[in-house]
């Protein structure tokens, strides 16, 4: 089953439990994709269920801001109902890779390519290697800083 296809039998699940929060972030979701088919060029075909990855991680990582930003505003009311968002939203995604597998990507990255000392010429060639490695699985913020910490000075 695709993704596509899941979030629309969720959707039904969902108004059908008369779920009303939950239904509103699938639509939303659902509108995010078709916002993303039209601006890639691809209304007709539709996205991979890749691409939808990539729009579903976008749009959890702007429920994570705006939760950031609420809770600095003392805004803890407004901070909750966007972490709720996100968790709806994070179910979709694939676990992420912990600290450990991470680094382990870093190191087969490094050693492919055959460096002695990360520099910081080399950061982005050994971040994108291990996206390519590792896919949606790979968080990009943890990625850097695991790879900014091996830099020598």
């Amino acid at each position: 089953m695709s993704i596509k296809e899941a979030l629309q039998a969720d959707l039904k699940t969902s108004m059908i439990a008369r779920d009303s929060f939950k239904t509103d972030v699938i639509k939303g979701l659902k509108s995010a994709i078709m916002y993303a088919e039209i601006a890639a060029g691809k209304r007709d075909t539709g996205l991979t269920d890749e691409e939808i990855l990539a729009v579903f991680k976008k749009e959890s990582k702007k429920r994570q801001e705006s939760a950031d930003m609420y809770i600095s505003g003392n805004r803890a009311e407004k901070a909750e109902i966007e972490l709720k968002e996100k968790l709806i939203i994070d179910g979709y995604l694939p676990a992420q890779l912990d600290e450990t597998a991470l680094n382990l990507l870093i190191d087969n990255a490094v050693k492919q390519m055959g460096v002695d000392a990360v520099t910081k010429q080399d950061m982005g060639k050994i971040i994108g290697a291990v996206k390519a490695k590792g896919g949606a699985e790979v968080d990009g913020a943890m990625l850097a800083k695991l790879v900014q910490a091996r830099i020598q000075a």
